[in-house]
């Protein structure tokens, strides 16, 4: 398992368009991948539990990922989440 924690960067947050480019992202890779906020887990590769979790700009999230490409999974969509989407 491996898992790190980043800041959403962009001022809306996880919202809808944001939400489906970071589930396609976590769909690129065989590992299963979690997103956390707070005491809740959920899947990254589902939009409705990663929009349950009412991810708003500036909120920690921690990505986790288990599986063969787990490290570059989890590096890649928090490349991603500190991009902010291009909403910046």
């Amino acid at each position: 398992m491996y898992s790190k924690e980043v800041t959403v960067q962009n001022h809306v947050g996880l919202h809808a368009r944001p939400a489906t480019f970071f589930i396609q992202k976590a769909n690129e890779f065989k590992s299963s991948i979690w997103v956390e906020r707070e005491d809740r887990r959920v899947n990254a590769k589902s939009l409705l539990g990663v929009l349950s979790l009412g991810i708003v700009g500036g909120t920690d999230i921690r990505i986790l990922a288990g599986g063969a490409d787990e490290e570059s999974a989890v590096e890649e969509l928090v490349k991603l989440v500190n991009s902010g989407f291009a909403e910046q």
